[in-house]
């Protein structure tokens, strides 16, 4: 029987060992590679965007609501105002008195955007539809004027150079076709000699200022 060398089997022994443990290390770094590759990305949270000091909302308005309706096209508002057969706003006078003086020519190369009725100091003018009062104003060109809304705030009826103001009329005021405003005049830059009712329609911008507005000639509207 072979003698067995001790020293050739203890240097087996640890070269044994020794690959055991280089494959266990191994091993190891491979599957710790795995799991880091496996392992979830966390999402960045998106970037603050400045909003100049206002916070905003939790929950975001969707942007159709946040968005204004554009008024009604030109023609579209004259086809509804048609369709209201207003009253002609001079009492007496009749559609056929009435002259297109809309696109005619005024001071600084400025148009009219208006009718003039012809009428006698102190003739009645009542409202041309159903609306609200927006607003009792002293011009320098209209003189003792009015603001009327229609009920859907759409449109503006303006009179302008009155005489005087019916008893009791008052801003925000509801008031009916037919009913009372005031009265034919020449305040303002009318003419003493020639008292009339400058009246105007204008479609109003969306935010209903008083002031402002898309003129609409009145004339066909009132002399159909």
């Amino acid at each position: 029987m072979r003698r067995i060398d001790r020293k050739r089997v203890e240097r087996l022994r640890r070269r044994v060992v020794s690959i055991g443990l280089s494959f266990a290390v191994g091993a190891l770094a491979a599957a710790a590679l795995i799991a880091h590759n496996e392992a979830p990305v966390p999402r960045a949270e998106p970037a603050a965007v400045a909003t100049s000091g206002v916070s905003l909302p939790d929950t975001v308005v969707p942007r159709a609501t946040a968005i204004q309706a554009a008024p009604v096209s030109i023609g579209e508002a004259t086809g509804v105002l048609t369709k209201r057969h207003l009253l002609i706003p001079v009492e007496g006078i009749s559609a056929g008195a009435l002259q297109d003086t809309f696109d005619d020519a005024r001071a600084i190369g400025r148009r009219h955007d208006a009718i003039d009725i012809m009428a006698p100091r102190g003739t009645p003018v009542r409202a041309v539809e159903d609306g609200t009062i927006a607003k009792l104003f002293t011009s320098k060109a209209g003189g003792l004027t009015i603001y009327q809304f229609d009920p859907t705030q759409t449109f503006s009826y303006y009179y302008a150079h009155l005489d005087r103001y019916a008893a009791g009329l008052a801003e925000h005021q509801d008031v009916r076709r037919g009913q009372l405003l005031g009265y034919v005049g020449s305040t303002g830059n009318a003419s003493e000699d020639a008292p009339h009712l400058h009246f105007a329609i204008a479609r109003l911008d969306t935010d209903h200022s008083w002031w402002k507005g898309d003129p609409i000639n009145p004339y066909p509207l009132l002399a159909k």
